[in-house]
């Protein structure tokens, strides 16, 4: 049988993989075969030969992968095992070995595992609640790794880590060493950091970078569409919701029924149609339930199949020559591929800078026999689109509370409104 085959940039990382490390690689960039590489590596294999060399079967550990839910049920990991010869089903498994994929929702089931190997695919260690309580746990008595396309936004993001590192104790001594908090705030928000030369060695020596250049060409499109001015208008002036019949009680609230106007207007469902003529084949995402119900009434032709992907409904990609896969962001901007097409439309935009760039590479795969990917931003020039686009351009999430606080403070005297208070 051949040996196991990596490209270039993954046969760069394993070397430079360590136990405790974070495997970071943009989306697409082949994370899973590198980690089963160096598990496999480390397990008494060897990457890069014409003929495929068996791992240690005496003293091989057991392969735990915690994963997101959906590559769990939609079994991604297991085409990624069966170059090294290993399987879920030990009918199958070269090896004794016990190999389990599971998923983030289950990681409690885990935590008196012992001298096995775990995968944590996904960063999902964030914070200190019950997932972080069970990681934490394993980590002190097993080989981990871990991976991510984005594995920090802050130094905060970086505490569990740390601490399964051994660079601190607890979460307290990170505290103590490293944060000032806010004097000003009423909850606890960090004013700034401390010694963060500390902070940015401790990140480097766990942080394994996959550097490589993308085959694919990516062509991103602005599609601007007009929408009801004069309905936003009032809106902004009265701060009353037209479709419920009543007021707006914050600043969320004000912001949802900004991007109702806009997302619901005639002109952008026609740029949707007119865009789909030009790709039969496209992943639309969407953010709201009533986007939803707009793109699964739109007249996209007989031959056109649909399908979704929700918190409701859990479809597959479609095969037929014309379909239209309907997503929705918080659902399903991570943990699945497609190859079968090049093209997305994001018909609104999401707030999270991350789950945009996640959503993205869905399509942008190693494998992809497509050299140019088209994306297609619909977005309107309303005063909401204009800055959530400004904020994720700056690489950075949207905050709807301090948007409408700055819009509130540019109006003039004679017009401003405060926001009705609740009873």
């Amino acid at each position: 049988m051949a040996g196991v085959q990596l490209y270039d940039h993954q046969l760069d990382a394993v070397k430079k993989m360590k136990n405790g490390c974070i495997l970071c690689g943009d989306v697409g960039s082949g994370k899973s075969r590198t980690a089963l590489a160096y598990y496999y590596a480390r397990q008494g294999g060897k990457i890069g030969t014409e003929k495929y060399v068996a791992m240690n079967d005496a003293e091989i550990k057991d392969l735990y992968i915690i994963t997101t839910a959906r590559k769990r049920d939609e079994k991604e990991w297991e085409g990624e095992l069966s170059p090294f010869l290993l399987s879920t089903h030990p009918e199958v498994n070269r090896y004794r070995n016990r190999v389990i994929v599971d998923s983030w929702n289950n990681i409690k089931k885990y935590a008196e595992i012992t001298d096995a190997f775990f995968i944590f695919d996904e960063q999902r260690v964030v914070g200190s609640g019950a997932w972080v309580k069970s990681f934490l746990r394993i980590v002190k008595r097993n080989q981990w790794i871990l991976l991510s396309a984005t594995p920090g936004d802050t130094w905060q993001d970086y505490i569990p880590v740390f601490i399964a590192n051994g660079f601190y104790r607890n979460r307290t001594e990170f505290t103590r060493e490293h944060i000032v908090y806010s004097r000003f705030s009423k909850y606890p928000k960090v004013d700034r950091y401390l010694n963060t030369g500390r902070l940015i060695r401790q990140r480097n020596d766990i942080l394994v970078n996959m550097n490589f250049e993308r085959t694919t060409v990516s062509h991103h499109e602005d599609v601007y569409v007009k929408y009801d001015i004069e309905k936003y208008k009032d809106v902004s002036r009265t701060r009353w919701d037209p479709y419920k019949e009543e007021p707006i009680m914050n600043a969320g609230g004000l912001c949802y029924i900004w991007r109702k106007i806009v997302n619901t207007s005639e002109a952008r469902q026609v740029a949707l149609l007119e865009i789909i003529e030009k790709h039969p084949r496209a992943i639309i995402f969407y953010n709201f339930d009533y986007e939803l119900d707009i793109l699964k009434n739109l007249a996209y032709g007989k031959d056109v199949e649909i399908a979704e992907w929700n918190g409701h409904c859990h479809q597959p990609v479609p095969d037929s020559k014309k379909w239209m896969y309907l997503v929705q962001y918080n659902a399903g901007a991570e943990g699945w591929n497609c190859i079968k097409t090049d093209t997305i439309i994001f018909y609104s935009q999401n707030y999270s800078y991350k789950i945009m760039k996640q959503a993205s590479g869905r399509i942008d795969r190693l494998n992809t026999p497509f050299k140019d990917l088209h994306y297609y931003h619909l977005k309107s020039r309303s005063g909401i689109d204009l800055a959530i686009s400004r904020t994720l351009k700056e690489k950075k999430d949207f905050n709807a509370e301090k948007y409408v606080n700055q819009y509130t403070s540019l109006r003039t005297a004679e017009t401003r409104k405060p926001l009705p208070q609740a009873a």
